[in-house]
């Protein structure tokens, strides 16, 4: 099924969404979910704003990585994979942490394993966790902060997801070598 929303550029796009349309596209170049997002100014806003607090957050480019990964996996956003690919090769996070986080497979640290499977209960569990999944979070060694960056990480990742998944937004061409599809599991 193709897309029904428009992708606009910074000519077509509603008049609040010019500014920040143009100044997110010559940050990323070619960008279909910026396209279809400056539909609506309030939402592109929320976004970047979002983007920006995450990635200005206490956890490392290989945490960020993580969190954003284990959520765009779980949610199989073929859009997203591919660009936070992209994304962590740019932050210098290693190819072994990337692939596992695509693949599912075991991260090469218990501690980011830890922050994986925090981030998938708070995910899975809307918000849930219980006092045991805490302490664990905690003992892994991670903060209070770190869980609410993980909370703050969603917000991101919920707004982008479901963005791409209602618009069917193809892969853009930089990041179609690391184009994804959801591995079969057991």
């Amino acid at each position: 099924m193709s897309s029904v929303f428009t992708f606009h550029d910074p000519e077509t796009a509603p008049e609040k969404s010019k500014p920040l349309l143009k100044q997110l596209l010559a940050q990323s170049g070619p960008n279909g979910f910026y396209a279809v997002t400056a539909a609506s100014p309030e939402t592109l806003r929320a976004y970047a704003a979002l983007h920006q607090a995450f990635s200005a957050s206490s956890l490392t480019n290989e945490e960020k990585t993580v969190v954003w990964q284990t959520i765009n996996v779980e949610n199989e956003c073929h859009f997203c994979v591919p660009a936070h690919t992209y994304m962590a090769r740019a932050m210098k996070v290693s190819d072994a942490v990337s692939n596992a986080l695509r693949d599912e497979t075991p991260l090469p640290t218990a501690k980011l394993e830890a922050l994986r499977a925090f981030t998938l209960l708070m995910l899975c569990n809307h918000g849930n966790a219980s006092d045991a999944d805490i302490a664990a979070f905690l003992d892994a060694g991670y903060t209070r902060q770190n869980m609410l960056e993980v909370v703050l990480g969603m917000a991101q990742k919920t707004i982008s997801n479901y963005v791409n998944h209602l618009a069917r937004i193809p892969v853009d061409p930089q990041y179609e070598t690391y184009a994804w599809t959801k591995a079969e599991q057991p």
